[in-house]
């Protein structure tokens, strides 16, 4: 299966309008994904890795977490700007996105079991509090800091594992200085604790922004086989 058409939509949130990119496979949709972005923003990797979930066959809806600030989009040296933007999030607002997004799957009349989130950086670690807050079938992590202490009001990663209600499937690399491989081993752990299906890949070659294509620290190899794992572990936990 493959197609898609892209769409940069607004959704109204009690904050105000959100912008979303929505893609939409071209044949009969399977499920619906929630693609939670990188720090930088709806950047265009996150625009790709859009269009590759609805080659998959599922609806994706990735909302703008930055909407109420000025500055939404950020490049990859840009960490001075980002950071005072990154300091205003809080769980409260963070959540309200998220849901938002998930809402607009509804509307698209994606079931409540064929729902999933991913995210990237920063995303990953919405992602993970989200799998514990939420019951979908499916959470996929690439990085995500905030293992051994939590960020933006959100628990540590660590904790929300131990309390997991999705299945999740965490991606990191050994290289990865900003996420402890310490952190991430605790984190397996924990989650294997939790009552859901969980699976941990550590990548010995890999570093922080494996998956994108417009970093330094991209891997290809590493990130054809993690987006591959993906797909499977979608394919395994929406139908």
């Amino acid at each position: 299966m493959s197609g898609h058409i892209t769409e940069k939509r607004q959704l109204e949130t009690v904050d105000g309008p959100m912008d979303v990119f929505v893609s939409t496979p071209l044949e009969d949709i399977r499920g619906g994904v929630v693609v939670v972005q990188e720090a930088f923003g709806l950047t265009g990797h996150i625009q790709r890795v859009c269009e590759a979930v609805a080659d998959a066959g599922y609806v994706a809806v990735a909302p703008a977490l930055f909407h109420r600030s000025d500055d939404q989009l950020f490049g990859y040296s840009d960490y001075d700007k980002l950071g005072s933007v990154i300091m205003t999030m809080t769980r409260a607002t963070i959540e309200v996105d998220v849901d938002a997004a998930f809402a607009e799957l509804v509307r698209l009349k994606v079931p409540a079991g064929k729902m999933a989130i991913m995210g990237f950086c920063f995303g990953g670690t919405v992602t993970l509090e989200t799998a514990a807050r939420l019951e979908l079938a499916a959470a996929i992590t690439f990085y995500g800091g905030g293992l051994g202490e939590g960020r933006f009001g959100l628990s540590s990663g660590i904790e929300s594992a131990a309390r997991l209600r999705t299945p999740w499937l965490g991606l990191y690399g050994d290289l990865d200085e900003h996420i402890p491989i310490d952190e991430v081993e605790r984190a397996r752990i924990a989650a294997a604790s939790s009552p859901v299906d969980t699976e941990v890949i550590r990548f010995a070659d890999a570093d922080h922004g494996f998956h994108c294509d417009e970093r330094p620290s991209f891997h290809a190899e590493t990130s054809s086989i993690a987006w591959a794992r993906t797909l499977e572990f979608l394919d395994d936990h929406m139908s």
